[in-house]
């Protein structure tokens, strides 16, 4: 693999705002997995699936759902965590977003980050990440989020929080009929996790800085008691592990996982690297937006190249408990 070690001592890239490439007019399909393409393009062709995330939506109403993931949080801007402020501009202009969607603090000491709503999207960052992270890594995990605003991710990934939260609940409009849309959901949404990465990624261009992100997010840990190579290796056991990737993606299906693991997540960014995808939107070579999409059969061939057999398996189970899921529940809102 070429080498991309652009940091300096102060965990700074070389690829940082002064030297950043400006991804002027990108699509987001220049980064999107195609394991994460067709895992939503098949739920978004579910007869009714659409309806019934609205209608559910529509059952808390955007504005309180908006305001509950805003109750304790600060909005960033030039006067509120300016500096903060100044990266969230940086990256927003290297992915060319077509604006700037509102960027919030939430006092948790969780590091993590999500983006959120329906029309009027948002992003809340957790006060933990910014007490983790570096400047640099502070910008992938926001590069990462607006990739999956770009993405329209958000929509998803709002039911997503939300059905998740009810089912720990145990609210009953989830036993009767949305536990098998949100599994659904969390499929897809763990695969979404795999593009974003490659969005945060753009974002700062420093793959160094990229991956140590995921590496402080796995273990936490400075900068002086970590190894990025290390964990790099770590990562490698997996791939080098073949199958075994496939059947640890299996699992996560199985349970509440909203995100894949660190180290698999790591693998794949390196892969997307690797397979000089990523030098290439540096180069300028990249989708623009209102270009044509390819096919979903593309997509559906891209995703099987990339899980192998087992992902039309996932995706087929997946949708048939979808769509199984969705009429039922339709039916019941109806009456």
């Amino acid at each position: 693999m070429t080498s991309h070690d652009l940091t300096d001592s102060n965990g700074q890239g070389a690829g940082g705002s002064g030297n950043r490439r400006i991804l002027t007019g990108i699509s987001s399909r220049a980064w999107e997995h195609p394991a994460d393409r067709a895992a939503l393009t098949a739920l978004r062709k579910l007869p009714l699936f659409d309806q019934v995330l609205r209608a559910l939506f529509g059952f808390f109403g955007e504005k309180p759902v908006r305001l509950a993931f805003q109750a304790n949080a600060v909005r960033v801007g030039p006067n509120q965590f300016p500096h903060l402020w100044d990266l969230y501009t940086d990256v927003c202009d290297t992915l060319d977003a077509p604006e700037r969607y509102p960027l919030f603090v939430s006092q948790n000491p969780v590091v993590n980050a999500g983006a959120y709503g329906m029309d009027k999207p948002f992003i809340i960052l957790n006060s933990g990440a910014l007490a983790l992270l570096n400047d640099r890594q502070v910008s992938f995990v926001m590069g990462h989020e607006v990739g999956h605003v770009m993405s329209d991710h958000v929509l998803y990934r709002t039911m997503t929080e939300l059905l998740r939260r009810l089912a720990t609940l145990g609210f009953p409009i989830v036993g009767l009929a949305a536990a098998a849309i949100l599994l659904g959901l969390l499929e897809w949404a763990r695969k979404s996790e795999l593009s974003a990465d490659r969005a945060g990624l753009l974002a700062i261009q420093d793959p160094d800085q990229s991956m140590s992100t995921m590496l402080k997010m796995a273990g936490g840990g400075s900068d002086e008691e970590t190894s990025l190579p290390e964990f790099i290796r770590q990562a490698e056991e997996y791939r080098e592990a073949g199958d075994l990737a496939d059947q640890v993606f299996k699992v996560l299906a199985l349970v509440m996982a909203t995100h894949p693991f660190s180290v698999l997540r790591v693998s794949e960014l390196r892969a997307w690297i690797e397979s000089g995808e990523y030098d290439r939107v540096l180069r300028g070579e990249y989708q623009r937006r209102g270009e044509p999409d390819p096919s979903y059969a593309e997509d559906l061939s891209q995703a099987a190249n990339a899980y192998r057999k087992g992902a039309k398996d996932v995706l087929g189970q997946m949708a048939g408990a979808a769509r199984r899921a969705g009429e039922t529940f339709w039916e019941n809102f109806r009456r």
